[in-house]
Order: C-alpha cells, then sequence, then structure tokens
C-alpha cells in the first residue's frame, strides 16, 4: 500500500458505490470521464471527486489521449490488480498489488496515439 494512504481511508473510497464501478470498468479498459458517467450512471462532477479519491490512493492512472481533430482528453485505467485484507495478532494488514504493464504496451499505446 503506497505510504500516503492509510487503510481506514482506502476502505472509505472502496466503500463508494460509484468508485467501485470506476475500477470495476476501468479494469477492462481505459475510459474517459464522459464515458464513465454515462456507464456508472452518475454525474460529470462525481466522476471526478471518484477519480480524484481514487488516484489520491494510486488505484487509478490518467493518460492523456489524442483525439483525431487534434484535441486531448484524459482517460483513466485501474491501477490495482489485487487487495488483501488481513487481520492477524490484532491487527489488520493490508497487501495492494498494482498492475505493471510492459514497456512495449506504453510504448505501442503512446504511438498509436500520436497517428
Amino acid at each position: 500500500m503506497s505510504e500516503d494512504t492509510d487503510l481506514s481511508t482506502l476502505l472509505a473510497v472502496l466503500d463508494d458505490e460509484y468508485a467501485r464501478d470506476i475500477l470495476t470498468h476501468t479494469s477492462v479498459e481505459p475510459m474517459s470521464a464522459s464515458t464513465l458517467s454515462e456507464r456508472c450512471d452518475a454525474s460529470l462532477p462525481t466522476i471526478y471527486r471518484r477519480l480524484d479519491r481514487l488516484e489520491e490512493c494510486h488505484l487509478v492512472t490518467e493518460e492523456t489521449e489524442l483525439a483525431p481533430d487534434g484535441n486531448h482528453y484524459s482517460v483513466y485505467s485501474a491501477n490495482l490488480d489485487r487487495l488483501e485484507l488481513s487481520l492477524e495478532n490484532g491487527s489488520f494488514s493490508l497487501d495492494l498489488t498494482y498492475r505493471e504493464e510492459d514497456v512495449a504496451d506504453t510504448f505501442t499505446r503512446m504511438w498509436e496515439g500520436m497517428r
């Protein structure tokens, strides 16, 4: 788990239905906030607030994509791969595993975004 994120903060974020929906959708493919708004049936301000909280906990990442018309926009991807909460000897332990992206995949996505 990130040194900046404590257990209670992370659990509070994951307690939110919209945050969980965002993680679920972005674990399949990167999505823009407007797409997430449609898929999660939530307003854009609600989506952006949840994205901010998820980013603070390092559970999603933001990347910029270039649209065919030359404009750019942000897409979000789930960064969480695995979360394990355990209780041992009277204390909770949280182990987060983040997704690791292959350098070649990163380069390919960057290259495709520039075309």
